[in-house]
């Protein structure tokens, strides 16, 4: 008898607790583990999956948003548009122990079809150039597994060697993740996006764009290559590369040519994999990988092509780029550097490749326009610099 009533106690459902986001992000590590009850507003920008706070999206914190993702094998559609995450390659140095979670089971109700729908649904003008733009926002009830680091940065040592990893999401950069159970109450808020398409009706890409050189049936063969992959990843860095060096030399153009060429050469395993598919569930990789890695770390890198067409994929190549050129071989002083520095640098190259190649336009999720080549010259900078600025602080809740 005793042993039954300990056998039925064992499987009673984890209790809930009622959290805010806010709440999460300023002491991540109570929460980790626990079965969590959020309302917020779920975004599915370019590299970003992610809860923010419904009331004050601001929580004064460098991430101040939660990471979402769905468990293995839901096959969702919404999620980030490509991202990167870091692994222990096989040949890693530092210390890694990888933990061990309690499953989670969606619920695929008719409110999570109607979430992800949502969530899933692109802004479609110009969508080549608006890149990761989703159409809807969308407030809602979550609850799902709270997985927490304390720390979501990135370890070194003296040599500037990566020997521990961060959190969760894009770059390993946010230090609370939510792996959902269930959705409810879902409100939709149709994103504002009439100012930069106003501000780039009737453009389009350049003549000579070396982007447009990668066709459908090439974007379509570079899939789940490895360390470089085949001739047509190749092909595409090359275009970039030849973009990158018509820059004026600065260090953003070192950038730009170390971005390009982040993906390596055909056959060479340089621990960076490249992948094409789902960006939203829970890896199942949970250890160490199987492969070496000539810093012991490997860059896994997924594209969602449904949300990445033309000019996109080529620009979300450039972006994902500057994001292991600098987590691999940080300038000095930028080895600690945060989300908000690393994905402004990315941007800043994105957006100056995109001008490069003969892209009149870029808009950003959100609306944000980070490029328009009806902008004066001696404007051009600032605008940018102050776009970017905006969109961190406002669209992914970065902050330095």
């Amino acid at each position: 008898m005793l042993g039954l009533v300990c056998g039925l106690h064992a499987q009673a459902p984890a209790q809930v607790v009622d959290a805010t986001v806010c709440d999460v992000v300023q002491k991540p590590a109570p929460f980790d583990g626990k079965m969590v009850r959020i309302k917020g507003v779920v975004i599915a920008g370019f590299d970003e999956f992610a809860i923010r706070d419904a009331k004050d999206p601001n929580c004064g914190y460098p991430v101040d948003v939660i990471w979402l993702e769905y468990p293995q094998g839901t096959k969702g559609k919404a999620g980030p548009a490509a991202l990167v995450e870091l692994l222990p390659a096989k040949n890693f140095n530092g210390q890694f122990t990888a933990p061990t979670r309690a499953a989670v089971t969606l619920d695929k109700n008719k409110d999570f079809k109607q979430f992800d729908s949502l969530l899933a649904q692109t802004h479609q003008k110009n969508a080549d150039m608006c890149l990761g733009c989703t159409r809807y926002e969308v407030s809602a009830t979550l609850v799902g597994r709270l997985d927490s680091v304390d720390n979501a940065s990135l370890k070194r040592d003296s040599s500037g060697k990566i020997v521990g990893l961060g959190g969760f999401g894009n770059m390993n950069a946010y230090p609370a993740r939510l792996v959902l159970q269930s959705v409810s109450d879902v409100t939709p808020k149709e994103i504002d996006y009439s100012k930069s398409d106003a501000a780039a009706k009737g453009q389009g890409s350049g003549p000579g764009n070396l982007y447009s050189a990668m066709t459908a049936s090439q974007n379509a063969a570079v899939t789940s290559a490895s360390g470089g992959g085949g001739g047509d990843l190749a092909g595409t860095a090359a275009m970039l590369q030849r973009a990158a060096t018509k820059m004026a030399a600065s260090p953003l153009k070192d950038l730009a040519v170390k971005a390009a060429d982040a993906f390596g050469k055909p056959g060479q395993q340089n621990g960076v994999n490249i992948g094409f598919g789902r960006t939203n569930e829970t890896s199942l990789i949970q250890g160490f990988g199987s492969q070496d890695s000539p810093d012991g770390v490997l860059y896994n890198c997924t594209f969602n092509q449904d949300r990445l067409q033309g000019d996109a994929l080529a620009n979300a190549i450039v972006h994902l780029g500057t994001h292991i050129t600098e987590l691999r071989d940080p300038a000095k002083g930028n080895e600690n550097a945060p989300a908000y520095v690393l994905e402004s640098d990315a941007w800043v190259v994105t957006a100056f490749m995109a001008l490069t190649s003969g892209q009149k336009y870029l808009t950003m999720p959100g609306g944000y326009q980070v490029w328009n080549a009806d902008w004066p010259p001696d404007q051009r900078n600032d605008k940018m610099e102050t776009v970017i600025k905006d969109f961190l602080t406002d669209e992914m809740e970065l902050s330095r």
